[in-house]
């Protein structure tokens, strides 16, 4: 079972860059920008929002399978996956398992579904439908400019 398999949670909040970095001569682009809906809050008091996560590789998937805390708790895949392929989150010198354990909920499921979406759909973008006006457009989840949704 991988991360991508999960079920999709709700967006978050907004990225005051864009959501796409990473891209190469070829147009790839390999990491994706994002704002935690709530933040990590770390061990002094200061919350992390901003982050980067890059596509996820073949190993990431499989070396996480061998791990025995997932053989003893397939749900702690989720954590060994997210802190391999968080390149960056706020001012932290590492994204380890503990900070992924760490997390609030909300935070926790805006990460699984950012990873479904960037690794199986190869985007960060919704089709959505206003409620009021049944006007259709496309959001990206992983956020637009500061103070938007």
């Amino acid at each position: 079972m991988s991360l991508s398999s999960l079920p999709a949670a709700a967006a978050g909040s907004a990225s005051p860059s864009g959501a796409v970095t990473g891209e190469s001569r070829t147009g790839l682009v390999t990491e994706f920008a994002f704002v935690l809906p709530r933040g990590y809050l770390d061990d002094d008091g200061q919350v992390h929002r901003e982050g980067v996560m890059r596509l996820a590789t073949a190993r990431d998937e499989i070396l996480p399978l061998r791990d025995p805390r997932v053989r003893d708790n397939e749900a702690y895949l989720t954590v060994l996956l997210l802190s391999r392929v968080i390149t960056r989150l706020g001012g932290l010198s590492a994204v380890t398992p503990a900070v992924v354990e760490g997390l609030f909920a909300p935070d926790l499921a805006f990460l699984q579904d950012l990873y479904r979406r960037v690794n199986q759909e190869g985007h960060t973008h919704a089709a959505v439908t206003c409620p009021s006006c049944d006007h259709a457009f496309t959001v990206d989840v992983a956020g637009g400019a500061s103070g938007e949704s």
